[in-house]
């Protein structure tokens, strides 16, 4: 995945995020709007929206740090 997709892609995901949203809405909105992408690159992309957005956007900020932490703890299983 090329750096502008990542970017697109993780602008994506920050739209989606809200506090009562589970971590499969999210990854089904996403793909829905990026039937294109898969699972890991979504997990990667919210690494990216939480680097690049921690500052202006705290709250979304943690809610896509625990999802994207959550989701690589399972790909590891």
């Amino acid at each position: 995945m090329k750096e502008q997709d990542l970017k697109e892609l993780g602008e994506t995901i920050l739209k989606e995020t809200r506090a009562d949203i589970t971590p499969k809405q999210l990854i089904k909105a996403v793909m829905k709007s990026n039937p294109q992408a898969t699972r890991k690159e979504i997990v990667r992309a919210a690494f990216y929206a939480v680097i690049a957005h921690a500052g202006n956007e705290p709250e979304k900020a943690g809610i896509l740090q625990d999802f994207a932490i959550t989701q690589r703890a399972n790909e590891d299983e």
